[in-house]
This record gives C-alpha cells, structure tokens and sequence, in this order.
C-alpha cells in the first residue's frame, strides 16, 4: 500500500464527469506526476486530495487515514502540504518573515498576526528558518522583500514555507509555470536535492514534458476525466494510447 492511496475517486459537476473510477497510488519516497491535456481533470484531483472538493463516491487514504471529510487545514496537520500553481507568499514582508510564520504556526498551532513581532527575537525558530533557506538556496536573499523576487525564488520561497511544516507528502501544482528556461532547470535541482535530503514524497502536476521525464518515477496519465495509464516514464514515452491523447506535440 502506498502512502496516498485513491480509489475510485468521481466528481460530476452538472452534467460534466469531472474524475470517473480515478485510482493512483503514490509509493512511500517516491515523485508521481499526473499529467493530462486541459480538462483532464488534474485539478479536480489535485482539490480532492487537499480538501478543497468532496467527491461523489470514492476514497482517498493517506498514510492509513482517510481524508475525505477533513477540512484543508486539518489535512494540512496530517502531513499533506500544497505548493500552488501561483506562488503564495506575503509579498509585504522579507524573505526570513515569511519563513518565519509557518514555524511559529507549527510550534503553537494556530497563526495569530498581532503576535508576530514576538517570535522574531525566538533564537530556536529563527535558527530553523535559516536552516531551511539555506536548504532551497535562499539564505543569502534573506532580507529581501518577497514582492521583489524572481518567479523562481518565489517558488523556492513557496518550497520554504512548505517544509518547515515537515510534511510526508508535498503536493506541487504547475511549479515551473510562468518559468523562464533557466529558473525550470533550476527548479527541477531544487527538487531533487529536496528529496535527496529529506526524502519527502512529492506528487506533481506538470504541463512540461521535461520536467515531468526528468523527476518523475511513476506517470499517471488522465483523458477527459477518466484514467487513461498509469506507468514509468520510459513506458509512458512510447503508449500509443498516451501519444494520441497528449503527448503527440510534446518534444519527450
């Protein structure tokens, strides 16, 4: 059993069949991509896992618990944290304070802004902030004002924030979207030191081939709702099935 486990997960909006009978199992450690045209319903998928939508019929099981029922930030508590396709920052704060307030939100609990000058003087957290900047390659940008990053540091920043909540399985959504060329390469080094340190199991949703073909282990591949293969990335190149549903444009 994997450590995220989906079963005959369906959602209809309307008359329109958003998931129909999805399964996917994302293994312990691992880096699973799910991947699909526009209207494959990655995204319906990707709200399922997190809280955001409850589905018609089905069951998502996530490190022997089920998450259906539990609201976003009680799936957040279980160790499922969500990087999204629009990086989430406090873009009116430093680099450093915005690292800052998931640990202190981590430690207490709950986040309360009238307290945050407080946790500022906290040797403890504050040395786990720099720790993690350090580990995503932000430390020496610190100081810098979130709103004045770069797409990608922005996304680092996300990274950041993600994983001083010490999560068992991080979920990104479209992380290179909007990306120059330089900053998706370097993304995809972020990503894999990530998981060389930390072991975090990852699951992705990616338009771009390669960074899909570069990190991923396991593809599972929708079509209009519906789970078309679930396989390697080397199987997943060449499926007839998965060429003429998405990848015949794709340079793999």
């Amino acid at each position: 059993m994997g450590l995220l486990e989906v079963k005959g997960i369906n959602k209809r909006f309307g008359g329109l069949q958003a998931l129909g009978d999805v399964n996917l199992s994302v293994a312990e450690g691992s880096l699973h991509a799910i991947i699909g045209p526009n209207g494959a319903g990655k995204s319906t998928l990707l709200n399922v896992l997190v809280g955001k939508l409850i589905p018609d019929s089905g069951s998502v099981m996530f490190d022997g618990q089920s998450v259906l029922g539990r609201k976003p930030h009680e799936i957040n508590q279980m160790g499922i944290s969500r990087v999204f396709q629009t990086p989430e920052i406090f873009t009116d704060l430093t680099v450093f304070e915005n690292v800052m307030i998931p640990c202190f939100a981590k430690r207490d609990g709950a986040f309360r802004m009238h307290a945050i000058e407080s946790i500022f003087a906290e040797k403890g957290i504050q040395a786990q902030a720099d720790a993690i900047l350090a580990d995503v390659n932000m430390l020496e940008k610190k100081d810098m004002l979130a709103s004045s990053l770069s797409r990608g540091d922005k996304r680092r920043l996300e990274m950041a924030m993600c994983l001083v909540q010490d999560p068992k399985l991080l979920l990104l959504d479209e992380p290179t979207a909007g990306m120059a060329r330089a900053d998706t390469q370097n993304t995809i080094s972020l990503l894999k030191e990530i998981r060389e340190k930390r072991g975090i199991t990852m699951a992705i949703i990616e338009h771009d081939m390669n960074v899909v073909f570069s990190l991923a282990e396991r593809i599972t591949v929708l079509a209009q709702g519906m789970p078309l293969v679930e396989d390697t990335p080397d199987n997943i190149k060449g499926h007839p099935k998965v060429r003429e549903a998405y990848l015949g444009e794709a340079q793999v």
